[in-house]
């Protein structure tokens, strides 16, 4: 006797057994992906080369890196430090992860949004009312000592590979805001001593293919409630960035980070910097991985708009008031995703 599908708790086990979109998944006619007026051939994202960031053309780079954040708040990094063998293993055991039985999986599978570590489907099954054709993995990672032995334990070798991952792009995330800092005109260690203990989690996306990709989405528009967000793919294309009223499909290149800013970071720049919309759309032929690390304030960190950046003189007073982190993840995982950021509901009203 076959299974129903309604008893799945996983996307990936129903998408091998149907060939259409179950109902809980389409999309109203206005909110589907409408993939033909996508922009895949023009403008696309600026590419950083990281390789000058500590040699005599640092200042060049520091300019590219405000010119990228400030009229696209998202951007790719290439000779960015982390070992291409760190980069292969981790996409190797994600991947492993996902293809394992579905008993092995489900052995993680909360829809707590307050673990720590849990395996779901969708953005937020509680709160939507529309489900997104994903399965997540979800870690916090920061110290990993304080979270590793909830992680899972298969693959065996799942564990070390993620540590050591892991490791890695927070070294490279503190590279990254140092440039950012910088290129805000603050000090270079300014946006990190803003971050309390810090924050790490990443996330293990996995879209099977999908019978009917027009109907529904991997991820909807949204934007990211954390500081900034580095993002490993694969390469099948998924991703794209809302900018000047379209969509634009950004396509992996081999051995590259997509980098992104959060609300977090529009926040501290005082809305220099904005988070921006992104998405993710689903195919009917291959399955994708993509592996953000979301790089954060710790909870009890308060963020705010940074004090150089405010002048009431010149018209830039602070638009936002001051909050705990925790206040606002929050306020984020207590809905489901959508276009507008939780970022307005701390702006000072102007009265």
């Amino acid at each position: 006797m076959q299974t129903s599908t309604t008893s799945k708790l996983l996307v990936s086990d129903i998408a091998s057994s149907v060939d259409r979109v179950p109902s809980s998944y389409i999309r109203q006619i206005s909110d589907r992906p409408n993939i033909s007026d996508v922009d895949i051939f023009g403008d696309s994202i600026p590419l950083i080369d990281l390789q000058e960031l500590y040699g005599p053309s640092r200042a060049n780079i520091i300019h590219q890196f405000a010119h990228a954040c400030s009229s696209y708040s998202f951007f790719q990094i290439k000779n960015h430090g982390v070992p291409e063998k760190t980069i292969e293993r981790m996409m190797t055991v994600a991947r492993e992860f996902f293809h394992q039985p579905e008993s092995e999986r489900v052995k993680h599978y909360s829809a707590d949004t307050k673990k720590t570590t849990r395996l779901s489907t969708s953005f937020n099954v509680g709160s939507e009312k529309v489900s997104n054709w994903r399965d997540f993995l979800r870690l916090h990672c920061l110290p990993i000592e304080d979270f590793i032995n909830e992680w899972p334990s298969h693959p065996v070798s799942f564990r070390e590979i993620t540590a050591e991952y892991a490791t890695s792009v927070r070294a490279l995330v503190l590279i990254l805001l140092e440039a950012i800092s910088e290129s805000l005109g603050l000090e270079k260690d300014r946006v990190s001593n803003t971050l309390g203990k810090h924050g790490q989690h990443m996330a293990l996306n996995y879209y099977p293919p999908c019978p009917q990709p027009d109907l529904t989405f991997g991820l909807p528009g949204h934007k990211d409630p954390n500081l900034i967000t580095v993002l490993l793919q694969d390469e099948v294309s998924g991703l794209q960035v809302f900018k000047e009223g379209k969509w634009i499909a950004v396509h992996p290149i081999p051995n590259t980070f997509i980098v992104n800013m959060g609300d977090q970071m529009q926040v501290i720049s005082n809305d220099k910097y904005k988070s921006v919309l992104h998405r993710a759309v689903v195919n009917s032929d291959k399955e994708r991985i993509s592996i953000p690390t979301f790089y954060c304030p710790s909870f009890d960190a308060v963020v705010g708009p940074q004090q150089e950046l405010i002048n009431e003189e010149e018209d830039s007073p602070a638009i936002y008031r001051s909050f705990t982190y925790a206040e606002y993840y929050e306020k984020f995982w207590d809905r489901a995703l959508a276009t507008e950021s939780c970022i307005d509901t701390f702006k000072i009203s102007k009265t």
